[in-house]
């Protein structure tokens, strides 16, 4: 299992406060043989827990431009139109991915192309859920335009545990679908505009794999 980047540093910091804290349980209660057990089993599955969550297995996309991709694992939890107000000032198809502390939280490009806009927003951390979030909570917002000139607007957004978002484009740059683009860590949610004549390829409930399930069909 592939370990992302972002979890490193908290994974040594996990190690070093689960060594600690059974150091101090053993000085103190050694002799105590079932808390000392029970210790350390708990101790073992809290550190997998997290270890899971940083998991980063690889995804190989097809690269397809009349294609959009989920950009997250996770669950549909939104298809609606919507007015989208901050950058493409017109009425789109949303769809949104929330994602669990038990999702893998890579972000990817949903499409290939260039990235036109990026801007982080602080915010509340509203739950993912909230229909508020996509626009009160913390998040950034990313475009990209395909070769075909068709933008898409997807935004990371912060919810009640998650407040570490990362991104790694900035405008201008060429991105390819189904690279990473980012990173949430501890729940959250993706929300991706496609245009209202796009086919809309997945339902409200279904899971999504992050480069792999295929949320809409552009039309050129």
């Amino acid at each position: 299992m592939t370990i992302h980047k972002e979890g490193f540093t908290i994974l040594v910091i996990t190690i070093l406060a689960i060594v600690a804290l059974n150091g101090v349980l053993y000085y103190f209660f050694g002799d105590q043989r079932i808390l000392m057990n029970i210790s350390f089993i708990a101790s073992t599955i809290f550190f997998l827990l997290i270890l899971q969550f940083f998991r980063s297995p690889r995804v190989i996309t097809s690269i397809d431009s009349n294609l959009v991709y989920a950009p997250a694992d996770g669950k549909v939890v939104v298809i609606e139109e919507v007015e989208e107000k901050e950058f493409l000032k017109e009425n789109r198809r949303q769809i949104s991915i929330f994602m669990s502390p038990i999702n893998v939280h890579v972000n990817r490009n949903p499409i290939s192309g260039v990235v036109k806009y990026v801007k982080y927003h602080a915010g509340k951390y509203l739950v993912a859920w909230h229909p508020k979030s996509s626009t009160e909570n913390e998040r950034t917002t990313i475009v990209v335009e395909n070769e075909n000139g068709i933008s898409i607007l997807f935004r990371q957004i912060a919810g009640a545990m998650a407040k570490r978002i990362k991104w790694y484009v900035e405008e201008g740059q060429p991105v390819v679908q189904g690279e990473e683009f980012g990173f949430i860590k501890f729940g959250s949610r993706v929300d991706v505009f496609v245009p209202l004549d796009a086919e809309i390829c997945v339902n409200l409930n279904q899971k999504t794999k992050g480069g792999k399930t295929i949320l809409a069909k552009l039309k050129v």
